[in-house]
């Protein structure tokens, strides 16, 4: 039998981040969804690291110089900055062919035959 006077972990975080709690609670349902999908898929429907290592690389730059001479100057650093990220998006995803028949298990109509 749990003690009593033990804090349930939820309580603790409800007391700690009660709005984040509340939502997690509200959206279970769809929130959920995500774990049915195996590990391979589930990294790259997380895309948020994509786009935060994206905006990283652009605040890497601009944070280098404290002041541009003008706007089409960062403009420039910020295009370079792009063309330089981006070029990791074309390269091959690790244990790709794993992913590709996980997507074409759940997905298979809506899979672009180009994709293997």
């Amino acid at each position: 039998m749990a003690d009593k006077t033990a804090i349930s972990k939820e309580d603790k975080w409800t007391k700690k981040y009660p709005m984040a709690v509340k939502s997690w609670k509200n959206n279970w349902g769809d929130l959920s969804t995500y774990f049915k999908y195996p590990e391979e898929l589930r990294r790259i429907i997380y895309t948020t690291n994509s786009v935060e290592n994206y905006l990283r690389s652009l605040r890497k730059v601009t944070k280098a110089k404290s002041a541009f001479v003008n706007d089409m100057a960062l403009l420039k650093i910020l295009y370079l900055a792009t063309v330089d990220t981006t070029k990791k998006w074309s390269e091959r995803m690790r244990e790709w062919p794993i992913i590709y028949s996980h997507l074409d298990i759940y997905f298979g109509e809506r899979i672009a035959p180009y994709m293997v």
